[in-house]
């Protein structure tokens, strides 16, 4: 594969191009593929060395995702739906990126990719109706439109620790974890127990010499339920596809869990008592999005739910003080992104592994040869020596990824000095002022909080139609109306209020400790479900883009 990559890179930058994507991941080789089909003037660029976005990237012991494998892939393609195996119920990164390379070669997508383009600027000129696009190696290419795929977690961010330039070991986020690195052996500190750090942590614990945990804030997890793929359930599930894809379009997030149609309230406490040991056993994101829908609306069923998830801690984890911080005091279960996992609370219990609550024994600073803490008392701690720290420490989600490139629209405004206080959008695909950019991955969009591919298939089919509509009446500006950007953002607003994930401090509402940004909350994503977005573009195909201004091209009398 890297012979043909490096063919492809060897082909010069187009001057122009009709359609440009950015974004090699899931949802830009889908676009791509797409519109190849409809033979659209078109190229996809990546900031990195090759295909595969978040699967490229995160290469961390122990990354995989957490919807149902044979959930998390593209569902177009009968053919290519009988062709692949999956190993795992939930399949590892590796496999992933395998699955996602099968694709781009089965669909001869490689020729019109090209790799090591990071995108520094975006600028629109008014008077031609198109973008000049500029990339870090200072080559630039021009678009008449920009389908921007970059992923929503793709912005890494790092704690601020003073020292951190000076530690003579390996540093790595979980974001860019080097192919080469083992830490068999090693003693390391991970800092972070979100979804990459309980993953990694789980991964390394008995390969490790040491492993620290440096924990700020605790939160919920439940178990993945993990398990190989026989031959046999492979077929009956390739035989099923069009049932199971219809299922995961019905739910509100396109797993195939689903919410309980009845209250807590409805049954007994050993009904409901029994329900959750069932969904605890392992069923991947079941017990937080296939239960009892109230649990996630409203505050008594919730602390209920959440307490019962605290005792399965209590059980897993033997010195009780460790338990005890192991469990969030600040936000309900599932008000949260909650974690899949596989045997994390154990490896607690493991005479290697030690945790370190940061907001006892805060981290002074990093050293050479490890990590300093502040403390008193019982806290007190001087320091630790490592070989390997490693950052769990997440990202500046869903708008990040865009503000670190000056997108700069109509009379010299930039995409981030519009979403200073929270972004604002049209149905998730454009914003007003910035003409020709339609955005298939980002803000207040169906997919941000969907099992992805389910949640990007809606809008690149969305895409792909209006691509359709472009073509064929000549369209060469499209640009969100202010009064459909304000509508639908004050939509997204009163729906995601609706849960009780919209009150919680968490990346899903703009919150990152690591960033100097207020604390008011951002509608960062769209909790309306997939049904009802879905819905929501069809409308708007229906009754010809009413969202949106479209210019056609002036007609010259021959």
């Amino acid at each position: 594969m890297s012979s043909i990559s490096e063919a492809a890179q060897a082909q010069p930058l187009p001057e122009f191009v009709e359609y440009l994507v950015v974004g090699a991941g899931v949802c830009g080789l889908c676009q791509l593929q797409r519109l190849l089909d409809l033979d659209a003037d078109v190229l996809l660029v990546d900031a990195n060395s090759g295909l595969g976005g978040t699967w490229y990237k995160n290469r961390y012991p122990g990354c995989r995702f957490d919807s149902e494998s044979y959930t998390y892939q593209y569902s177009f393609s009968p053919e290519m739906l009988q062709e692949w195996d999956w190993s795992e119920r939930f399949a590892a990164q590796p496999e992933t990126l395998s699955y996602l390379n099968y694709f781009a070669d089965k669909y001869s997508l490689r020729p019109h990719i090209r790799y090591n383009l990071a995108v520094v600027s975006m600028v629109w000129n008014e008077q031609a109706d198109e973008w000049t696009v500029t990339f870090q190696n200072g080559r630039s290419v021009r678009t008449r439109f920009v389908l921007s795929a970059i992923g929503i977690l793709s912005a890494p961010t790092y704690p601020r620790i003073s020292g951190m330039d000076t530690f003579a070991g390996d540093a790595v986020h979980t974001f860019d974890w080097p192919e080469d690195l083992d830490v068999t052996g090693k003693r390391v500190a991970v800092i972070g127990t979100g979804a990459s750090g309980v993953q990694v942590i789980t991964d390394i614990a008995a390969s490790v010499e040491q492993l620290y945990v440096l924990q700020r804030g605790a939160n919920w997890c439940a178990p993945l339920g993990n398990s190989p793929i026989l031959a046999d359930e492979m077929a009956d599930l390739r035989s099923r596809y069009d049932e199971i894809f219809k299922w995961c379009s019905e739910t509100p997030a396109g797993f195939i869990h689903r919410p309980d149609r009845t209250l807590s309230t409805d049954v007994t406490r050993e009904e409901r008592v029994a329900h959750w040991h069932e969904l605890y056993r392992g069923s991947g994101a079941g017990m937080y999005m296939g239960n009892y829908r109230d649990t996630m609306m409203e505050p008594g069923p919730n602390a209920e739910l959440t307490e019962f998830i605290a005792e399965r801690i209590r059980e897993r984890v033997k010195d009780p003080r460790v338990a005890d911080l192991l469990t969030p005091k600040d936000h309900g279960f599932g008000t949260k992104r909650v974690a899949g996992e596989s045997g994390f609370y154990e490896v607690f219990n493991r005479d290697n592994v030690e945790l370190i609550d940061l907001k006892t024994t805060p981290v002074s600073k990093i050293t050479p040869d490890g990590i300093r803490f502040d403390g008193a008392g019982d806290a007190a701690r001087p320091a630790i020596d490592v070989d390997v720290i490693v950052y769990a420490t997440g990202f500046d989600a869903v708008t990040g990824p865009f503000d670190r490139i000056d997108i700069v629209g109509v009379d010299g405004q930039r995409l981030r000095d519009k979403w200073t206080r929270g972004p604002v959008t049209a149905l998730g695909v454009q914003v007003h002022g910035f003409p020709n950019l339609f955005i298939l991955a980002g803000p207040q969009s169906g997919s941000a909080s969907a099992n992805f591919p389910r949640g990007i298939e809606d809008v690149v089919n969305w895409m792909t139609g209006f691509v359709t509509e472009i073509q064929a009446s000549g369209i060469v500006r499209v640009e969100a109306r202010a009064d459909a950007e304000q509508e639908w953002t004050a939509h997204v607003h009163e729906v995601n209020a609706k849960l009780l994930m919209s009150k919680t401090k968490s990346w899903f509402n703009g919150h990152n400790k690591n960033l100097d940004r207020d604390e008011e909350p951002r509608a960062m994503v769209y909790l309306g479900g997939g049904p009802r977005y879905r819905r929501r573009l069809a409308q708007e195909t229906a009754e010809g883009y009413p969202s949106f201004d479209l210019e056609r091209a002036a007609v010259t009398a021959g």
